[in-house]
């Protein structure tokens, strides 16, 4: 049932090619099967017409005794004998004037056959070597009498086509599915598994290794998906330089920004004209170092200076000349100092040193050093000798709890005793 099911309703290329192809088979069976009955028939018609044409030659002779002796019983006889006959519907005798004498039927006008065919011989007499025309002898037989005699034949022939369709009809089947259907499965299989599991990678191979329009169309499927892969491979390895690109660009400017940062926190640290801290970092870094001192029971001491009458240096040789006075200050003040040391500008001309570990007596030696430094250097600007002084003052925490504000506080007064004091000296 299921064959017959899918063979009415194909769902595939190959089934409905099997039922178009059956179809037309089919068609052509039958066309050759009636033209075999109608010839059985016609030939069996024929048959018949060639017996009629026997009995009538048979039954001639009487019946015109009968008619020119006027023995009315015996053409009677003559004519219920032939009615009775298998091959003969009908009989008419007709008289030389075309009058019928004696019509009869083997059948009713009810039950009258399809169509009915006839015989026809004249009856005459031979006197003194003359023929006396006496009348006609029509004698009939219809389509039953043919049907009933190709029975036979038309069902041996109608079992033949059934049985050669039927055989066709199976060895249909089995040629579809074993060179068409099961192979056209086989590889729709395969396809659906490519494209649900998305792997190029794999190959069409069918199980059917005949050369055929099977095994071309799995050949170009097969290119098909290795040009996929390839370009597949393609694309990622464009993707993969273009992730390296950016991750190197990303890097890079990473890299970049880390620098930038450290000198935006430099900067940010550091005076921007002299290159150390400046007055924030300083106390911050000053504060720390202080908390670590007292915590450890250590003195620190905080210098604190001011180049005297550097509004005079600016406005004799201007401030492009007062800048580089800072700078040579600051470097020189740097050769004296500990990698420990903080050195920074707290504002203009002022500029403050916190030593750690150092009491009031070491800080005033370094001090003093310092000032001596200063006032016996000279700077060449522009064919100009520039000479500067600078006033120190000097506070130390040693072990007492005060606070980088105080100690500055406490410095800045020592700074201004040195300034009333003439300057370029050092009050501690």
């Amino acid at each position: 049932m299921l064959v017959f099911s899918t063979f009415i309703r194909p769902k595939n290329l190959s089934q409905k090619m099997m039922r178009v192809i059956f179809s037309i088979y089919l068609g052509v069976t039958c066309l050759i099967t009636g033209i075999q009955f109608l010839t059985e028939y016609l030939k069996t018609q024929d048959s018949i017409l060639s017996e009629l044409k026997q009995l009538e030659e048979t039954v001639r002779e009487p019946i015109s005794s009968s008619l020119w002796q006027y023995n009315q019983n015996q053409l009677g006889v003559l004519v219920a004998g032939l009615i009775k006959m298998p091959i003969i519907e009908g009989v008419d005798i007709f008289d030389k004037h075309a009058q019928t004498m004696i019509s009869k039927r083997s059948f009713t006008p009810v039950s009258a056959p399809t169509s009915i065919f006839d015989t026809k011989a004249d009856l005459s007499w031979t006197l003194n070597d003359q023929q006396i025309f006496l009348g006609s002898l029509v004698l009939y037989s219809s389509s039953e009498v043919v049907l009933d005699r190709v029975l036979f034949g038309f069902s041996l022939i109608a079992i033949t086509a059934i049985i050669k369709l039927s055989v066709l009809f199976w060895l249909f089947i089995w040629a579809f599915d074993r060179y068409l259907a099961r192979p056209l499965k086989e590889l729709m299989s395969q396809v659906n598994e490519v494209q649900l599991n998305q792997d190029v990678s794999k190959r069409i191979i069918l199980s059917n290794t005949d050369s055929n329009e099977l095994s071309q169309l799995q050949n170009h499927m097969n290119m098909m998906l290795s040009a996929i892969e390839k370009d597949q491979q393609q694309l990622l390895e464009d993707e993969q330089a273009k992730r390296n690109w950016l991750e190197m660009a990303v890097a890079k400017r990473t890299e970049e920004l880390q620098i930038l940062n450290e000198k935006l926190k430099i900067l940010a640290k550091n005076d921007s004209l002299t290159g150390i801290l400046n007055r924030g970092s300083f106390f911050e870094a000053a504060e720390h170092l202080l908390l670590l001192s007292q915590r450890r029971e250590s003195p620190a001491s905080f210098i604190l200076m001011d180049l005297d009458n550097f509004k005079i240096v600016n406005d004799t040789f201007g401030h492009f000349s007062g800048d580089k006075v800072l700078i040579h200050f600051t470097h020189t003040i740097h050769t004296f100092l500990r990698e420990s040391d903080l050195f920074g500008r707290l504002g203009g001309e002022e500029f403050g040193i916190f030593l750690s570990d150092t009491g009031i007596d070491d800080a005033y030696q370094l001090a003093d050093k310092l000032r001596h430094a200063i006032s016996n250097s000279a700077l060449e600007i522009d064919g100009e000798t520039i000479t500067y002084t600078v006033s120190i003052g000097i506070e130390s925490s040693e072990l007492k709890n005060i606070s980088i504000d105080e100690l500055f506080k406490s410095a800045d007064s020592k700074l201004y005793g040195a300034k009333d004091k003439g300057r370029n000296y050092v009050e501690r």
